[in-house]
Parts: C-alpha cells; sequence; structure tokens
C-alpha cells in the first residue's frame, strides 16, 4: 500500500488541535480525559469506539481499497467519518521541451502523437497513476505507465526528459514549475484553485474529468454521537482558523468541514468511482 507524507500544512492543524484535547474536559464533560491518537487504518478499524483512537485518513485509504479487494476491513463501513479537512487536485505537468503550451494543445497532442507515450507517478496505485488512467479511459490515448518510488524521482526524470507527462501532487510540482523545469498545464480539481487562479482544470476541456486528493479524520465504527460531535466542532474551530485556512489555501489545497455524514457520503462516492476506474482500465498492485 501507498502512503504519504503528512502535507506540512497539516503541523498548522493539528499542533492546535493536539493542544485543543490535551487540555482536561471541563467538569461537566467525560471526553476526553486523556490523550487521543491518530494512527494507521487498520488499528483503528479494530480499536474501541471510545475517541482515544482516530484516523488521519487521505485519499489513498478509497484508492488502496479500490485496488485491494481483500483488505481486512471496509473502507468506509468500517469506520465513523468524522470530517472532511481539504480537498485539493492534482497537477498536470509537461517538460518544457514539449510542444505544447496549454491543455487543449496537450490533449490534440496525445491523441496524435507517433510513438510510444508514457506517463509517471510516484508508484503503482497512487492518485497520479489513478489520475492518469482516468485520462487515458476518458481520451482513448494510448500511454504506458511508469511507476516510481516516490513524486521525487518521478518528477526529476520528467525533468530529464525521460518520459512524456505526470499528474503530481501539486507541492512538489509546484517547485519544478517556479524554476521552470516543468511546465504545469491543469488541475484535476472540478474548477480552478484559488492559489492558481490561471491554471485550468482539465474539465474545461474535458467536463466530468477529476481526481482529487483529500484529507479527513474518521474513527472506529460505532463512535457514540456526542464523542463525534466533540470531535467535528474541535476540528472544525481549528480549521476555521485564518492562519490555517490560509496554509491550506496556500499549499493548493480548498479547506472544506463537512458533517459527518457529508464525509461519509464523499467517501463512498469516491470508493465507487475508484473501483469503477480500477475496473475500466485495469490498474492493479504488483
Amino acid at each position: 500500500m501507498k502512503s504519504s507524507p503528512l502535507p506540512r500544512v497539516f503541523s498548522a492543524l493539528l499542533l492546535p488541535l493536539g493542544l485543543a484535547f490535551a487540555v482536561p474536559a471541563p467538569a461537566q464533560q467525560d471526553y476526553p480525559t486523556r490523550p487521543i491518537r491518530l494512527i494507521t487504518g487498520e488499528l483503528t478499524a479494530n480499536a474501541p469506539p471510545d475517541g482515544y483512537t482516530i484516523f488521519l485518513a487521505y485519499h489513498q485509504h478509497t484508492v488502496n481499497a479500490a485496488l485491494n479487494p481483500k483488505l481486512p476491513y471496509h473502507a468506509v463501513n468500517s469506520f465513523t467519518p468524522i470530517t472532511q479537512l481539504t480537498s485539493a487536485g492534482l497537477m498536470l505537468v509537461v517538460n518544457p521541451a514539449t510542444p505544447v503550451t496549454n491543455l487543449r494543445e496537450f490533449i490534440d497532442w496525445t491523441k496524435n502523437y507517433k510513438g510510444a507515450l508514457n506517463f509517471g507517478s510516484a508508484g503503482i496505485g497512487t492518485g497520479g497513476h489513478l489520475a492518469g488512467e482516468l485520462y487515458k479511459v476518458m481520451t482513448g490515448v494510448k500511454a504506458e505507465h511508469i511507476p516510481y518510488k516516490g513524486a521525487g524521482p518521478a518528477l526529476m526524470d520528467l525533468v530529464a526528459g525521460q518520459y512524456h507527462f505526470n499528474f503530481s501532487g501539486i507541492q512538489p510540482a509546484q517547485v519544478q514549475v517556479r524554476a521552470g523545469k516543468l511546465r504545469g498545464l491543469a488541475v484535476t480539481a472540478p474548477k480552478r484553485l484559488a492559489a492558481l487562479p490561471d491554471m485550468p482544470a482539465v474539465a474545461e476541456e474535458l467536463p466530468g474529468f477529476e481526481f482529487v486528493g483529500w484529507y479527513g479524520v474518521i474513527g472506529p465504527a460505532g463512535l457514540p454521537a456526542p464523542i463525534v460531535t466533540r470531535l467535528h466542532d474541535e476540528l472544525i474551530r481549528v480549521l476555521n482558523r485564518p492562519d490555517v485556512r490560509e496554509r491550506i489555501v496556500a499549499d493548493g489545497s480548498e479547506p472544506v468541514g463537512s458533517s459527518p455524514e457529508e464525509f461519509r457520503q464523499f467517501m463512498l462516492a469516491d470508493l465507487a468511482k475508484c473501483a469503477k476506474l480500477v475496473k475500466e482500465s485495469g490498474a492493479k498492485l504488483d
């Protein structure tokens, strides 16, 4: 299973949240009375539903479930969704030597490319891999996937001209784009991002194209409603801090702050979309 380093923006969110929960509950409340742990998915699914074990999940949570239906837990039903924190698209990037300067030209170029067309990603089963497969499904383009061990090596080889395009995380892509080593063409969010207002969404040329990364907080199944409410309210309070929201937007993401039921429905839809894409594209783990 692929994992992802925690985006630096979450230090701005989790630190104040941790401080909030480190303070003993008022006398009229009985939760929390001890530290709350953030751990991995399977351990969270098997943890007691007492509010002291929660999981900072991200989009790989549903992608992994779509790629591996034999996981020992269900990506949604084995958990209690609390809130989606953020949403973020990926960035379509190419080497500056590529003979395209905008999204429309890129689509035409890939459709008419003569020879072996390749796209890279941070690895099999990552968001960049599935975004590339979605592009192939929606355009009919033939392109071979080249998996790397991480975003850094993948982008370095694109800079070196070793393959043709990449749907990359926005943070690492922006480093290379700002340095003039890569050209950013579009984002995979359903609309333009506040931090990149001049960069189009792929959906502007391919209606319906959307591949969104996300972060959210979930707990074990059966988490009592009062505990869900307390966790949700504290998360939203921190998410609404101006300094936190500014850092989220600056990093190319959008703050969300959904209700538990909205987050449940979002994850179910994301799981279904990923499963459909895996089936249509034939994507699979090694």
